[in-house]
C-alpha cells in the first residue's frame, strides 16, 4: 500500500493499491512536455517485480510496468534527460511514457543495489563489491534511439556496497558494509580519499576511545549517506558521523544516536539533520558548534581522516595545525518523534 500525505497538515489524501508485495523504491518525477501540462507524478518498485507511476493530483495509477526479471532495487530520475532509471538485474532506461528506452544485458543475481547520477550523462552503479560507470547517449536526429554503455568498473571496496551519496558536480561518496567510505572524483572516477580501517586504534592511535565503533560488521555498517554543499552525513551502525569535505575529517558525531541500526538520514536546509531507526524511532539533530576554553586540546576527528595521497612531515604538521585551531562541533538532539511501532526504513 502507497499513501500520500498534504506535507503542511499531514491529512491522508490517498491509500494507493496495486503492489502485491513490499515497495523497494519510491521516486518523484515532475515532467511535462510540449503538449501537455507539467504533471507531478510518483514512481514505485515492488518486490512483486513490477514499476507502477503514480498522479500525486488525482491518486490515480497512470501506468503498470511488469516485465522486469528480478526485483527493482533502485530508482532514479534525470530530470536533464527527461528519462528515469530502473535498477536490478538490469539497468533499464524509460521515458514518462514508460517506454523502454534502452537496458544493459543482465548484470548479477545480486543486481544493482543503488544508482547514483554523475555529469556527462553518466550514472554510478552499486553491483556487490563493484561500482560500474555507465554512459547514456541519444542520436542526434530526433529519434529516441538511447544507448547505455558500461565505461569503467572500480573495485576498491572489499566488501558491498551499501550507500551512494553525490555531493555535487565534483565529488560523490561510497559506503561499504563493513565500513569502509570511499570519496570519488565524479568527473573522472579516480579515488580522491579512502577509510578502511577507520575504528582500528592501532592505524589511527589518537582517535578518542569514547567514539570509536566496535569490529563488529552490524557496528561497522554504512547503512545511509546524504550530504550537502560542505559536509557528508554518514549513518554507521547506531550512530551519525559529519565528515566535512574541506577540513577533510569528521568534525561531530553521535555514536548511539538510536538504540538500533540508523537506516536512513536526510538533511534539511538549515544545519539539522534527521535520522530514522530499525528500533521505531525518528530523531532531529542540529549540528552546533561547542563553545571550548582556549586551553581545551581539539579532537582529531573519527576517521583522522581519509589521507588524500602520502603526505610528508611539513604537511602533516600544518594539517595539524590547521585541526587545532578549527572550532569543535557537536550533533544535538533537538526532537524525538513518537508515532511508529515498528522499523523506520525511510
Amino acid at each position: 500500500v502507497f499513501y500520500v500525505f498534504v506535507f503542511q497538515t499531514g491529512e491522508k489524501l490517498y491509500e494507493l493499491h496495486g503492489h502485491t508485495h513490499k515497495i523497494t523504491a519510491i521516486a518523484p518525477f515532475s515532467s511535462s512536455d510540449v503538449t501537455e501540462e507539467k504533471t507531478d507524478l510518483i514512481i514505485t518498485a515492488s518486490a512483486d517485480r513490477t514499476v507502477i507511476v503514480w498522479d500525486c493530483t488525482s491518486g490515480r495509477q497512470v501506468r503498470k510496468v511488469s516485465c522486469f526479471h528480478s526485483t527493482v532495487k533502485c530508482l532514479t530520475v534525470l530530470q536533464r534527460l527527461n528519462v528515469w532509471l530502473s535498477g536490478g538485474s538490469d539497468l533499464c532506461v524509460w521515458n514518462r511514457k514508460l517506454d523502454l528506452l534502452c537496458k544493459t544485458s543482465h548484470l548479477t543475481d545480486a543486481g544493482i543495489s543503488a544508482l547514483v547520477e554523475l555529469p556527462k550523462n553518466c550514472v554510478a552503479a552499486a553491483v556487490g563489491k563493484e561500482l560500474i560507470i555507465f554512459r547514456l547517449s541519444v542520436t542526434s536526429n530526433g529519434s529516441e534511439d538511447w544507448n547505455i554503455v558500461e565505461v569503467k568498473r572500480l573495485v576498491d571496496h572489499q566488501d558491498n556496497i551499501s550507500s551512494l551519496v553525490s555531493v555535487n558536480d565534483l565529488t560523490f561518496v561510497t559506503g561499504s558494509h563493513v565500513g569502509e567510505l570511499i570519496v570519488w572524483d565524479a568527473l573522472d572516477w579516480t579515488k580522491q580519499a579512502t577509510e578502511c580501517n577507520f575504528w582500528d586504534s592501532s592505524v589511527h592511535p589518537d582517535v578518542q576511545p569514547e567514539i570509536k565503533l566496535s569490529q563488529t560488521p552490524h557496528e561497522t555498517s554504512v547503512q545511509h549517506l546524504t550530504s550537502d554543499n560542505e559536509c557528508v552525513f554518514a549513518a554507521v551502525g547506531k550512530g551519525i558521523y559529519v565528515y566535512n569535505l574541506q577540513m577533510k575529517r569528521v568534525i561531530a558525531c553521535q555514536r548511539t544516536a538510536h538504540d538500533s541500526s540508523v537506516l536512513h538520514i536526510e538533511k534539511f536546509s538549515n544545519r539539522q539533520l534527521i535520522s530514522c531507526s530499525e528500533d521505531g524511532s525518528v530523531r532531529i539533530w542540529e549540528l552546533r558548534e561547542k563553545q571550548q576554553l582556549p586551553a581545551e586540546p581539539v579532537p582529531t576527528g573519527f576517521f583522522n581522516m581519509w589521507g588524500f595521497g602520502r603526505a610528508n612531515k611539513q604537511a602533516n604538521q600544518a594539517a595539524k595545525k590547521m585541526q587545532e585551531n578549527a572550532p569543535v562541533y557537536f550533533l544535538e538532539l533537538v526532537g524525538d518523534l513518537i508515532g511508529h511501532s515498528s522499523a523506520v526504513q525511510v
